[in-house]
């Protein structure tokens, strides 16, 4: 059955992003994959977004202030009420008030969350008549802080994120004692690139950073405060990278560190990296567990020293059983398929 969907998400970031932006790179490749199936999709998204969907431009890319958001929440809802009936259903991946001038209508509605939940949007949709509205998370850990110890927080389905197999080539030849450990993702404090270095040091092994540093002023002092002068002796930072930069990086990784200090959503950096055979080796925080198979795939730890221990542990890891378990999991196909059955559910309901 082909549906006509519409596909939302926040203008801050073009779809698919030049370099950082990962759920903005899962809405392009699901409108992509949606689009091959022979469905009718819309997309509204930032105004140099490039896809296969129809792109609707909203918004000013590189804006996120308060004003800003109640701005496109306005210009998304006056769309809604003058198109009704356009749509079999709506998908929306940007903010919960994005989908205000549509939750009172018939057509089926699904708001997907990739950060924790504020229990209180749930309610708040409630009281404003909202029907046929569905919740979908990128982790079961990302569902509970919206189901623990609440009522009313709606029904909700986990579909994690994934990635297009071909565009992170495998490499089965890899030193796993010699070649560098990889840390890729922004340069945030709650990331932990500062342990990453640590682990690095005391093992010395070679370490190449990428990702973005925050233009917030208290993430920048801690990167060039607590992460700049760590730099030198096999330790590179190379700055943001796209997607040709990342495969080749990450395909060449003896292990992707990522030694978290807060609940992590879901990671899709680590998908990336177990696509090109690069085994991840993490703490034990938020999604991180759903994602990968301890002793199998990579290594959960809690510790600093623990995840020096498990750097050694490296060569018991088969880069083959990485990729199979990647392609099995969250392949682009298998999330586009998760998500067009929960269509079908939701609209034949």
């Amino acid at each position: 059955m082909s549906l006509r969907i519409l596909l939302v998400m926040d203008p801050l970031i073009p779809v698919p992003p030049r370099q950082y932006g990962g759920i903005e790179r899962v809405v392009a490749d699901l409108a992509g994959g949606l689009v091959g199936r022979g469905h009718e999709v819309t997309l509204w998204a930032a105004p140099s977004s490039r896809t296969p969907a129809q792109l609707e431009p909203f918004g000013r890319e590189g804006e996120w202030t308060r004003r800003s958001n109640i701005r496109n929440m306005l210009q998304l809802a006056r769309r809604f009420r003058a198109q009704p009936g356009r749509f079999d259903l709506v998908h929306n991946f940007g903010r919960l008030a994005y989908l205000l001038g549509a939750l009172r209508s018939d057509v089926p509605k699904v708001q997907s969350y990739q950060r924790p939940v504020n229990p209180k949007n749930m309610r708040t949709a409630r009281r404003l008549g909202a029907k046929r509205l569905h919740y979908t998370a990128v982790s079961a850990a990302v569902r509970d802080t919206a189901l623990s110890g609440h009522s009313g927080a709606g029904d909700w389905t986990v579909i994690p994120n994934g990635v297009p197999p071909a565009r992170y080539p495998f490499n089965a030849g890899v030193d796993p004692q010699r070649a560098p450990l990889v840390f890729l993702g922004r340069l945030d404090r709650c990331k932990g690139p500062h342990t990453a270095i640590a682990v690095a040091r005391r093992l010395n092994r070679r370490l190449t950073l990428a990702g973005n540093v925050s233009s917030l002023p208290h993430e920048r002092a801690y990167f060039y405060q607590e992460v700049a002068p760590l730099l030198g002796g096999g330790i590179t930072y190379i700055g943001p990278v796209d997607d040709a930069q990342k495969a080749a990086l990450l395909r060449g990784a003896a292990a992707l560190l990522m030694p978290v200090d807060w609940a992590e959503p879901f990671g899709i950096v680590m998908v990336e990296a177990l696509m090109t055979g690069t085994p991840v080796i993490a703490f034990r925080r938020g999604g991180i567990p759903e994602v990968i198979l301890d002793g199998r795939t990579g290594f959960l730890c809690d510790t600093a020293d623990e995840m020096v221990e498990c750097v050694g542990r490296l060569p018991s890891i088969s880069r083959a059983e990485c990729r199979a378990d990647a392609e099995r999991r969250f392949s682009d196909e298998v999330i586009v398929s998760a998500y067009e059955r929960l269509y079908g559910t939701l609209v034949g309901a």
